[in-house]
């Protein structure tokens, strides 16, 4: 069989496992919330969005051990970002009934604003990184221990908000699922995540040297596309129940936790700090998905309710267009 048919239908297969076991997630998620009494605005943003970004983890720690491939690492971590971003259009866009951003609760403002800190941050360590203008503790880059205090911060802060200000509990009625049943489900969505995560960076890095693509673009593009669709299948799946605050909570929250993934992988990346090794296009990408938060932010806070051309509101219709504009910089780039 042909090279490159190959490490297609490898790179199809690890998409289609993820992705099986992301719809899987967002159904014992939902139980699990109606077991224990959570929100589902709680319940996305820590409980599905930690287990969703896994592929990004595992991925990310692989491709700067196994792989030796830290553009892949940081392309993939940054990459998620605009892409779980790009989603909420889609939910928008999809979801008929009414705006998306009419219907969610507007404390999802407090991680999406927390998400523009992260990602302005890491975009700043990229910068000053490949200047080696940042300090360095050890090999590790203090933009690390910064990205992960702040990160500690927000959980902290979201956390008191939850419990000033509980949302609405969507998730009232007792599901069909029983509480022991959901978590063993949970747990081995969980492990199929984990164990494709892993085999990921290394497709990627054949599939770059195949097709002669640099390991930015393949890692902003291909690998951010692959390990987001837990994300894009927990949020159908969750959009399909009525839980749309679940789905913005695990979309924003699964920002949060890629920018602290960035952090590991330096911690991981034995080499040096791994922002000086990268390439600097990944702070395009960076500062695309702080747009990004921006105009959801601003889409929270005054809530469209008309669609253009009774398709979108304006602010998916943004969202959709950065991350066109962010693959088309990352395709001149690589």
């Amino acid at each position: 069989m042909n090279s490159i048919v190959l490490v297609w239908l490898q790179f199809a297969l690890c998409a289609g496992l993820i992705g099986f076991a992301g719809v899987r997630l967002s159904r014992y998620g939902d139980a699990i919330a109606a077991h224990t009494g959570l929100s589902r605005n709680w319940v996305g943003m820590i409980l599905l969005a930690t287990v969703t970004s896994l592929p990004e983890l595992v991925t990310g720690l692989s491709a700067v051990t196994l792989a030796a491939a830290p553009d892949i690492a940081a392309g993939d971590a940054l990459g998620s970002c605009v892409f779980n971003l790009s989603i909420l259009a889609l939910i928008d866009i999809l979801y008929r009934r009414y705006s998306l951003y009419e219907q969610v609760s507007p404390g999802h403002v407090v991680s999406a604003g927390f998400g523009v800190i992260l990602l302005a941050g890491a975009a700043l360590a990229v910068l000053l990184g490949g200047r080696g203008m940042m300090p360095v503790v050890g090999h590790i880059s203090l933009a690390s221990i910064l990205l992960l205090g702040v990160y500690l911060v927000a959980m902290r802060t979201s956390y008191v908000i939850e419990q000033r200000h509980p949302l609405r509990n969507e998730a009232a009625e007792r599901p069909d699922t029983e509480l022991k049943t959901a978590l063993m489900g949970y747990g081995m969505a969980s492990m199929v995540i984990v164990g494709t995560g892993i085999w990921l960076p290394i497709i990627g890095v054949e599939l770059a040297r195949l097709m002669g693509w640099h390991h930015s673009f393949v890692g902003t593009l291909f690998i951010a596309v692959a390990t987001s669709v837990p994300e894009l299948a927990t949020t159908w799946g969750a959009m399909r129940i009525g839980a749309l605050d679940m789905a913005v909570g695990n979309l924003l929250g699964s920002n949060l936790f890629d920018v602290l993934i960035l952090a590991l992988d330096d911690v991981a990346y034995v080499k040096g700090p791994i922002y000086a090794q990268v390439s600097p296009v990944h702070a395009a990408t960076a500062i695309t998905a702080c747009l990004m938060s921006a105009i959801v932010i601003v889409s929270l806070a005054s809530r469209p309710t008309r669609r253009v051309a009774r398709v979108a509101s304006w602010s998916s219709l943004a969202l959709l267009a950065l991350y066109l504009l962010n693959t088309a910089i990352q395709y001149w780039h690589g």
